[in-house]
């Protein structure tokens, strides 16, 4: 069954610049990923330190096997300094 996420990301505002390019590397490198059918990010318009993600993968094994890979893993060393919060992540399947 596919999988479509939906993932808000609020950067500090001192470390937004960062924060932007370490999302645009896992856009470029997500994208590779056989299970990814889709992966775009999104930057608010009211608020620039707001980012979200939409994805559609085509199981939850590649969702899986995508949230293993290292430039996932260089995203997650950011959360705790750099983001106002940890991610808001709402997984769902399409009724």
């Amino acid at each position: 069954m596919k999988i479509y996420l939906t993932a808000i990301i609020k950067a500090k505002e001192e470390h937004r610049a960062e924060v932007l390019e370490v999302l645009q590397n896992m856009v470029k490198e997500t994208r590779k990923e056989e299970a990814c059918e889709l992966y775009s990010l999104h930057q608010g318009i009211e608020n620039q330190n707001e980012f979200v993600f939409y994805e559609i993968w085509k199981n939850a094994a590649g969702l899986e096997q995508h949230n293993q890979q290292p430039y996932i893993k260089a995203f997650g060393a950011l959360v705790d300094e750099k983001l106002q919060e940890v991610p808001q992540i709402y997984k769902t399947h399409i009724l």
